[in-house]
């Protein structure tokens, strides 16, 4: 209720300035509307039932526990409305319908903006604002625009935010003959849109850089922030009851006020006839989260309407997997039984919250007309170091270590 408040007042902050920008328009301009949309339906396999598959850490369910065939891994739908105003006021409003952590598909809104473009050269935008962190953030959600079934989950899986409420501003300027946009943004986002998760990012600060040359793009990214979030609570106000080492421990992992941020370098070249793309990110925070290093690269050939392509990706981490907990020495026999149950849980907690995964990927995108693709691709899914990757809903059954078959059919549109 709380998200669909301030989803309004940014809505109505949006409609007003709007309308103001609809003053500034001279009576031989005539502001111009535009609807378009894109949806993905989508049907997912895995051949493993002691865990899901997902695409994303916001899924309620997957392939594979739950059911060994699902919809709702990759399945969506999304609408946009863009409105000119005139050469200098414009203004996007995007809504995505698909499954989240509540086990429906609510519609959110993803992008809700106001656009002035102070010189040719310079935008400045408010509102609710993509996060430029990935090479493919501008567009992640629109399935029909990149060639895999869904990006890497190694990456892009384990950032569940995408967009923030805020300020930026994307100056284009050229060295040469390659032409650049940097972007700089300033602002916050609520996660109380993935009940029954709740948090706040606040403080998001970011600065990116895209680069093109020819058939050369070239993408970095620099994200930091606070983040707060109550994944965990009852494990640690169970551990606040051991006093200061028990405090100390929740002080180290729980997810509150902690500092987060986000490195990333991808490029891509894509000639017309084949293409070659690839990231590397790094992730750090002192939490449950924990320190990660991701990364992929993607080869794919254009055959007239096929392509086919190969990728392999992996997440890994970079810091302590394991807490060494409370020390059980000295405390009764009661107390250590409980010490112990605290510790068993913080570590499962952080095998859950750690990604450590590989996957090799081949697929096959096929364009059936010029708004419509078909895409079937197989995933052999192996999670690492006991870790049970990007997966949900493991069961004591899981086996880390062992490949994972996950086959994948989408259909892509744009309208």
């Amino acid at each position: 209720m709380q998200r669909h408040r301030l989803n309004l007042r940014l809505l109505m902050t949006l409609l007003v300035l709007g309308v103001g920008a609809t003053g500034l328009v001279r009576a031989d301009d005539k502001p111009t509307w535009a609807l378009s949309g894109y949806g993905t339906i989508g049907l997912t396999h895995s051949n493993d039932h002691n865990a899901d598959y997902t695409s994303s850490a916001l899924r309620h369910s997957g392939a594979g526990r739950t059911n060994p065939w699902s919809s709702d891994v990759d399945s969506r739908l999304g609408a946009q409305v863009d409105a000119t105003f005139n050469k200098r006021w414009s203004a996007v409003l995007q809504v995505v319908s698909e499954q989240n952590l509540e086990n429906n598909y609510r519609p959110r809104v993803e992008w809700a903006n106001l656009k002035f473009q102070a010189t040719p050269e310079l935008a400045l935008r408010f509102g609710r604002i993509a996060l430029p962190v990935f090479l493919c953030a501008d567009y992640r959600q629109v399935g029909y625009t990149y060639p895999w079934v869904r990006p890497p989950v190694e990456s892009y899986g384990s950032m569940p935010i995408s967009s923030s409420e805020g300020i930026d501003a994307t100056l284009r300027w050229n060295t040469g003959p390659v032409h650049n946009a940097s972007q700089f943004l300033f602002g916050r986002d609520s996660l109380a849109r993935v009940a029954p998760v709740k948090g706040k990012v606040r403080r998001i600060v970011g600065i990116s850089n895209t680069s093109d040359w020819g058939a050369l793009t070239v993408h970095t990214t620099l994200v930091g922030a606070e983040l707060t979030l109550d994944v965990g609570a009852p494990l640690f106000a169970g551990f606040d009851a051991f006093g200061a080492q028990g405090k100390a421990i929740s002080a180290e992992y729980a997810i509150d006020r902690k500092s987060v941020s986000v490195a990333n370098i991808g490029a891509s070249y894509d000639p017309g006839a084949w293409f070659l793309m690839g990231e590397l990110s790094r992730t750090n925070t002192r939490s449950l989260l924990g320190r990660t290093r991701s990364g992929y690269v993607t080869a794919g050939l254009r055959i007239h309407a096929l392509t086919p392509y190969v990728t392999y990706s992996q997440v890994l981490s970079t810091g302590p997997v394991k807490a060494d907990g409370l020390a059980l020495g000295g405390l009764p026999p009661g107390y250590q039984q409980q010490a112990a149950a605290l510790n068993a849980g913080l570590n499962a907690t952080l095998s859950a919250s750690i990604p450590q995964q590989s996957t090799i990927s081949t697929g096959l995108r096929w364009d059936l007309h010029e708004n419509i693709a078909l895409k079937l691709q197989y995933d052999r899914v192996t999670p690492r170091h006991g870790s049970v990757g990007t997966l949900i809903h493991a069961t004591p059954g899981f086996v880390s270590d062992h490949a994972i078959g996950v086959t994948s059919v989408t259909l892509d549109f744009v309208y």
